[in-house]
Order: structure tokens, then sequence, then C-alpha cells
């Protein structure tokens, strides 16, 4: 019976809501979503802004075993949602190229160390053979593909990479993708 798992799984979702990030209730939506994400599923997430949609890949990173890596194409972002998980008591890091040397060798030896739930990243360090390489050796919760609209919006010219975003389902069958973006503004 598949239906006790799927209980247990939001349950522990709800808790975690709570727990960590300190609100009662889900949004709608946002527990469809993380309890798919918790199985294994893919998922494309269309929300407002202020929406909550980090929340459907943050509280699956931490049901998950495994390392979440954010694909996210703005460093101050990034520095915005780790500040705000480290916060809340939640391993995470950023990898990107505001980092100096010796820096970027620590966050990286903590992944290996099976020490981070969330890993954000730009999509050009993440598609970088040697990264990918990396990737292949630690277990890996889930993909974020956030601001999901740079693959189409601006096209090849804005970030080639994120148009090659799409190798991570080969290199990496198994593991659930979310790609995440905000409703367009309509004028």
């Amino acid at each position: 019976d598949n239906h006790v798992p799927q209980q247990t799984s939001i349950t522990n979702a709800r808790a975690t809501l709570k727990r960590v990030f300190g609100y009662d209730q889900f949004r709608p939506l946002q527990a469809e979503i993380i309890q798919g994400l918790i199985e294994g599923q893919d998922a494309f997430v269309l929300m407002p802004t202020g929406g909550g949609k980090s929340l459907c890949y943050q509280i699956p990173a931490l049901h998950r075993e495994g390392v979440a890596i954010i694909v996210s194409p703005l460093i101050s972002l990034m520095k915005d949602q780790v500040d705000a998980l480290q916060a809340n008591g939640v391993s995470s890091a950023y990898y990107n190229s505001s980092l100096g040397s010796r820096e970027a060798r620590q966050i990286l030896a903590k992944l290996h160390a099976g020490e981070l739930d969330l890993l954000y990243i730009a999509p050009e360090r993440l598609l970088s053979e040697e990264f990918l390489l990396r990737l292949k050796e630690i277990p890996i919760a889930l993909f974020a593909i956030d601001e999901a609209h740079c693959i189409s919006e601006w096209g090849h010219d804005f970030r080639p990479e994120y148009t090659q975003l799409g190798q991570l389902r080969t290199v990496f069958p198994e593991v659930p993708v979310i790609a995440l973006t905000a409703t367009a503004e309509t004028h």
C-alpha cells in the first residue's frame, strides 16, 4: 500500500516546515510538489515571486539522502538563500566565482564529506567536466534549476549553460529534477 509512506513523507515535511522554516502550513500546491520530489518525481514549478518556490526544493533536500544541487544564475541570490538557510540551521553553501580558492576548497571538502544538505552553484560551474565527475562520487538528493525562465526567455545569449542543463538527466538518470520560475510579468 503506497498510501502510508506518502502520508508519512508529507507529515515529516510539514514538521520540517515548522521546525526549520517557522511556517505552520504549506501554501497551495507546495505540499504536492514537495511530496512528489521526496518520492523522486520531477517537477516544473511556476509560481509568483514570493510564492514560496524555494521551499519546494529546500524541504525535499532535507528529506532525501545526499546533497541537493541548486542551479542559480545570480550570485547575490545564492548568498541570500544560503545566509537564510544557515540562519535556520541548515547546512548549505554556494560554489561560485565570488569565492577565493581557499574557501572554494573548503566547500568542496564539505561536499565530499557529505556535510552539505544544499549546494548552490552557477550553471557554468556545475556543467564543467571536473565538477560533474565530482558529483558522480557522491549521493545527490535532487537537482533544482532556479530561475528556469533563463532557459528560454533570453535564449542562448544569456547563459548558454542553461540550455545544456538537460545533460543532467542523461548523466544522473535516477536523480529527480525540479525546475522553478516566477510567473512572467504581464504588460
